[in-house]
């Protein structure tokens, strides 16, 4: 029987709007630069399509895939981020660390999200089926604020942030920490969450059930450890009642 469904936040249930590709190319231009939404999807899918996949270079100068650094600290944020819009910006042929800070500012500003369609829908089946909901994200600790303001901020019994906490995914340490706080087995609890290195991998480690969603079917030819797989949350209920 489950007791408790943990979700990830960024990509699970909550996005940039109108897009990534849209903010950013919309950024870029109020600096003068004509970048098109397609070329930066265009980039993504090239060095980036997790974006949290691309923290540095080796020597090669190849992407290296690292969850380090992200969001334990404002000054590691701030680096990790404008390093990978840098990142981005050197691929468009474009100079200008004014313009990377800029597009920080603009991904760290609650007004830059909101929820996907299926979000509300899906968490009202979840809680109506008797489970409880928590959260487990790799996010800077102003995500607490935005859940408020996109009003899911008390819908959750459990918020395990890595900003607040100053741990974070792939470290199994946060997914053991959200179960002590829930006072939940590993066997009972349920984690959602869009990365296989982040999420499905980690929480599977110490013993809970996983859910990858794989909204943009970026999955589809990679081997993916045990667990369902699903495209919407809209799915998640009935993967729950197999469970």
């Amino acid at each position: 029987m489950i007791d408790i469904v943990f979700l990830d936040a960024g990509e699970t249930i909550l996005r940039p709007h109108p897009s990534f590709e849209e903010l950013f190319s919309a950024t870029a231009g109020a600096r003068g630069y004509k970048i098109t939404a397609r070329e930066v999807s265009d980039v993504r899918e090239r060095i980036a399509p997790h974006l949290v996949d691309l923290a540095a270079e080796d020597d090669d100068s190849e992407p290296v895939v690292t969850a380090r650094g992200t969001s334990v600290s404002a000054t590691e944020s701030r680096s990790f981020w404008t390093h990978l819009y840098g990142s981005f910006l050197d691929e468009l042929g474009i100079v200008d660390d004014a313009l990377a800070g800029a597009l920080y500012e603009v991904f760290s500003s609650a007004a830059s999200y909101k929820l996907y369609d299926d979000v509300l829908p899906a968490l009202h089946d979840i809680t109506a089926a008797g489970h409880r909901l928590g959260l487990i994200s790799n996010f800077e600790r102003w995500l607490e604020d935005m859940l408020v303001e996109l009003e899911v901020g008390g819908v959750f019994d459990v918020a395990v942030i890595s900003g607040i906490e100053g741990v974070e995914k792939p470290d199994p340490g946060i997914y053991e920490l959200a179960l002590e706080r829930a006072g939940a087995d590993a066997a009972a609890a349920v984690h959602v969450g869009d990365s296989v290195g982040l999420d499905i991998e980690p929480a599977g480690a110490v013993g809970m059930h996983t859910v990858l969603l794989d909204r943009a079917g970026r999955y589809t030819s990679v081997a993916v450890p045990a667990g369902a797989t699903i495209a919407s949350l809209g799915e998640l209920p009935d993967i729950l009642d197999r469970l």
